[in-house]
C-alpha cells in the first residue's frame, strides 16, 4: 500500500514506520491517522515482521494533532460528532497501537507533544535522541483535560504527571530516562540506528513467545485497572469540551494554541 503521510522502511523482520509530515513537524492530519493504523495492520498481518518501530521524519517526532485541521473541519461538530470523530481515531486507534500483538519502540527526537506524546507511549519501549522533550500543554492551551488517552501517570508515574499536565511544562529525555519513561538517550545522529538495532536484536526472540510476554505484562496492568482508567478519561476529555476554557479556544480559533504553546516551538 503506498501512503501520502508516512514512508515504511523494511529491515528483515523489522518494520519501521516514519510519520513524513516534517514540515509540519509531523501533525497528525485525519489522513495519517488512518494512514497509520492501515501501516500497523499491515505490519501485523505481514509474517515476516517480528518487531515495529515507530518514529518522525525531520527534528521532530510529532507536535500532536492537526489543529489547523481540527479548526477548519470539526471547530463546529456537535458533541456527539466530535465523541464519535476521537473515540475512534484518538482512543481506539491509541489502544490499538498499545495491544498490538508485536513489540513495538517509538523513536524521538524533537517534540513529542500532547497527541504525539499519547501515540509515542502507547509503544512497548521508548528510545529518545537528545533533543527530545515530551509535554501535554492543552490544559493551558486549550482548557481540555488533557490529551484523550491519559496514559501519562502510567508510564511517568503519578507526581511527575500531575506536574507536567499542571504546568504545561516539558520534560526531557535526559529527564524522561530517569523517570523510566524512556528506555534509552542516544545522540541525535545515532537515533535511528540505535533504535533499529534493539528492534533486531528484539526481533531474535521466537514471534509467539514475544506475544505471549506482551500479553501478559499489559494484563497486569490491565488488571491495576488501567484500560477501565483510561475509558474513563476519554469520557471525562469529552466534558471538558464543553467548559468555558475549551470554548474560549475554540472561539479564538484552535490553530491559534500551536503559536500559543511554547513547547511546540
Amino acid at each position: 500500500m503506498a501512503y501520502d503521510t508516512l514512508e515504511i522502511e523494511h529491515h528483515g523482520a523489522v518494520r519501521r514506520i516514519l510519520l513524513a509530515r516534517d514540515a509540519q513537524r509531523n501533525a497528525q492530519s485525519q489522513q495519517m491517522l488512518d494512514e497509520l493504523m492501515a501501516a500497523f495492520d499491515d505490519a501485523a498481518r505481514d509474517d515476516t515482521v517480528n518487531a515495529v518501530v515507530l518514529g518522525g521524519k525531520g527534528a521532530h517526532f510529532s507536535a500532536g494533532h492537526d489543529l489547523k485541521q481540527a479548526q477548519a473541519e470539526r471547530a463546529d461538530f456537535t458533541v456527539e460528532e466530535r465523541w464519535a470523530y476521537e473515540e475512534l481515531r484518538y482512543f481506539d486507534y491509541s489502544m490499538r497501537i498499545w495491544d498490538f500483538p508485536k513489540p513495538t519502540i517509538a523513536q524521538v527526537q524533537g517534540a513529542c507533544v500532547a497527541g504525539g506524546f499519547m501515540i509515542a507511549n502507547m509503544c512497548d519501549l521508548v528510545v529518545a535522541g537528545e533533543s527530545a522533550y515530551f509535554s501535554d500543554p492543552v490544559g493551558h492551551t486549550l482548557g481540555a483535560a488533557a490529551t484523550e488517552v491519559l496514559i501519562h501517570p502510567w508510564v511517568m508515574g503519578a507526581r511527575k504527571a500531575k506536574e507536567m499536565l499542571y504546568t504545561g511544562g516539558k520534560l526531557s529525555a535526559q529527564d524522561a530516562h530517569a523517570i523510566g519513561m524512556v528506555n534509552r538517550v542516544v545522540p541525535d545522529a545515532e537515533l535511528g540506528d540505535a533504535a533499529l538495532a534493539l528492534a533486531q536484536q528484539i526481533a531474535k526472540a521466537p514471534p509467539f513467545g514475544l506475544r505471549l510476554i506482551k500479553r501478559s505484562i499489559n494484563r497486569t496492568l490491565d488488571a491495576q485497572g488501567l484500560r477501565t482508567a483510561l475509558a474513563a478519561h476519554f469520557d471525562t476529555h469529552q466534558l471538558s469540551h464543553l467548559s468555558e476554557g475549551f470554548l474560549t479556544a475554540r472561539d479564538r480559533g484552535l490553530a491559534s494554541a500551536i503559536q500559543k504553546n511554547p513547547a511546540s516551538a
